[in-house]
């Protein structure tokens, strides 16, 4: 399905950005405010589309199922985490918070966060302890309703009774993820393992996020017990399977940069490390998706001029995040953050295309498709000035994804001449690009396999006559004549090596050793006889003078017919393997509801 033209993609933005301010409220009018009066300068300049203000939620599902059989699998790894369990995990049910007396609520308060910290078994023995299990379930879901609709109830004595409760609760070593016979797990194709204790650690993750937003909440004391330490931990757990735990630790990692200014740096600096460790050691980490998604908040938030830690980020980080092999599962979010880094400061833009060229897949069609997308988003907000730096190594690349035997390839980089804003750059600079196009474009109407391609590219050759007649002419003759160079070459090294032919046929001891051709099989030599150089003939076909005139006529009539064919066609994606499916991984992760669906930005301090 062909893009959105730029006009199409800012109304679909200030449809976006009208329903969000409508509602928010309070502190957000002039965050809304100053979005629209954003939005309204950018279309009224008509140079670059407006993007959006959030980043992209991870999908916490990330297989498709087409229908297959539904199957409950058995456990193909060291289940979930193992907690070490408490010793005494009988609890006596308190009275509830809301019957008691006001004055003594707080040691109520505190007595239910030290009875919540008694852990249970969930893995080896799911059926002990019911009884008390529930006991520790109705006390959380009571201080989560208590902690969100009283005030006042987040006092001194609170704020480490709370963490400590979170840490014993959350903070464990996670089981490694290969199965026993060694297989590593696949975030695209494996159903994720999914925390058996989670009926507890989802009501501990929501009573901390109700904490850290309580109205009562003050960072200046709680910075004593939610340290440098705490962030360490809190980080290491986005390596969990479950992405119901990593949707939960997105969003309190979110709150917590945003509350305390002082450990912004730190959290940035060790989301780098997860990143480094993961790209050039480990190329395995569960929540790269989660933790960009955060970044592309935070990135939003980026006072100008940038730092030069954060265009290092930008070089050092981003960009080789591209070239490893799980891309497909992170790559929405971590476009989303170049284009951020893009808007906030053009200059960048040369480094970053020249980045994703150099990191250009080779061999991995979907992953180029990606690619393709992401370049498109950027050439979407690039500056002119910026594209005319670019253009002759760019669109080398887009030559080569033109010629892509794989027609996905080949279609979506077709696409970009639906999109009005890139027209207007190429039209500008057409002398330059023309050129570069009109070989792939001239060869594959020709020869590419797929009807729907021959469609999109005589639909490009159409808008190139429009823009300028006389220099398609230019480009029709220059490509003859290189032909037609080609042609002669061919012949002349041809001529050569029957000259070298003759010349050893004269040797008297030639006639013991079998002639041979360079390139061919001795079987092949005498397929060719002297005259003939039919070798050359299929690769190096020459247009004449009426290939050109049919070639216009047929651009007029193609074009057109090409784009009713293409809406006609059912657009193909990549067929997944067909798995068994886990009933119960499907109901538990579609149950699943979000804390918050989008991140916002933190300003950053300067």
């Amino acid at each position: 399905m062909p893009n959105k033209t730029k006009k199409e993609k800012e109304m679909a933005k200030c449809v976006k950005s009208g329903m969000k301010n409508s509602n928010s409220g309070g502190g957000g009018g002039k965050e809304a405010a100053a979005e629209n009066s954003d939005e309204s300068q950018q279309q009224q300049s008509g140079s670059k589309r407006p993007s959006n203000s959030t980043p992209p939620p991870t999908q916490l599902n990330k297989i498709k199922y087409s229908g297959g059989p539904q199957l409950v699998k058995k456990e193909r790894r060291q289940s979930s985490s193992r907690f070490s369990l408490t010793k005494n995990r009988e609890l006596q049910k308190l009275p509830a918070l809301k019957d008691s007396p006001p004055v003594e609520r707080e040691d109520l308060f505190v007595q239910k966060l030290h009875q919540c910290c008694v852990l249970f078994d969930f893995v080896s023995d799911p059926l002990s302890d019911l009884k008390y299990k529930e006991v520790k379930r109705a006390g959380l879901n009571e201080m989560v309703e208590y902690i969100t609709h009283s005030s006042d109830v987040v006092t001194e004595i609170i704020y480490p009774e709370a963490v400590f409760m979170f840490s014993v609760n959350l903070f464990r070593t996670l089981p490694p993820s290969s199965n026993p016979t060694g297989a590593e797990f696949d975030p695209e194709e494996d159903e994720p393992t999914l925390e058996a204790a989670w009926p507890h650690l989802q009501l501990v993750y929501e009573f901390f996020l109700r904490f850290l937003e309580s109205p009562d909440f003050q960072p200046n004391v709680a910075k004593k017990h939610i340290d440098q330490k705490f962030v360490m931990s809190l980080l290491e757990l986005f390596d969990s399977e479950d992405p119901r735990e990593r949707d939960f630790l997105k969003t309190v990692l979110h709150r917590i940069y945003g509350k305390f200014l002082g450990l912004r740096a730190y959290i940035r600096r060790q989301i780098n490390n997860i990143f480094y460790r993961f790209i050039y050691e480990t190329e395995h980490h569960n929540g790269i998706a989660e933790l960009l998604e955060i970044l592309g908040s935070i990135i939003n938030g980026f006072a100008l001029p940038l730092k030069e830690e954060h265009k290092m980020f930008l070089i050092r980080v981003l960009l080789p995040l591209h070239k490893v092999k799980s891309l497909s599962v992170y790559h929405p979010q971590l476009a989303y953050c170049v284009v951020q880094f893009l808007e906030k400061d053009s200059s960048l833009t040369e480094p970053v295309i020249i980045g994703l060229l150099k990191f250009w897949p080779k061999t991995h069609s979907p992953k180029e498709v990606m690619f393709l997308n992401e370049l498109e988003e950027i050439l979407d907000v690039i500056e002119p000035s910026e594209f005319v730096k670019v253009q002759e190594p760019l669109f080398r690349q887009l030559a080569k994804c033109v010629s892509s035997p794989h027609f996905q390839v080949a279609e979506r980089a077709l696409y970009y001449w639906n999109n009005e804003y890139i027209m207007s750059l190429i039209s500008d600079n057409a002398a330059k690009i023309l050129p570069i196009m009109f070989p792939a474009l001239y060869k594959n109407s020709k020869s590419h396999w797929n009807k729907t391609i021959h469609g999109l590219i005589y639909n490009a050759l159409k808008l190139f006559m429009e823009m300028n007649q006389k220099l398609f002419d230019d480009c029709t003759q220059q490509y003859k004549a290189e032909k037609q160079k080609e042609k002669y070459k061919l012949k002349e090294r041809e001529q050569v090596w029957h000259k070298i032919e003759d010349l050893a046929r004269q040797n008297p001891q030639s006639n013991r050793l079998h002639p041979l051709r360079p390139g061919l099989h001795p079987q092949e030599e005498y397929m060719y006889s002297d005259s003939t150089v039919a070798v050359y003939s299929m690769e190096t076909e020459t247009p004449t003078a009426e290939d050109i005139q049919l070639l216009k006529k047929t651009v007029e009539s193609e074009a057109s017919q090409g784009l009713k064919d293409l809406k006609k066609d059912k657009v193909l994606m990549r067929r997944k393997s067909e798995l068994p499916q886990d009933v119960y991984t499907i109901k538990a992760l579609e149950a699943h509801k979000r804390a918050e669906e989008y991140l916002t930005a933190n300003q950053e301090a300067l």
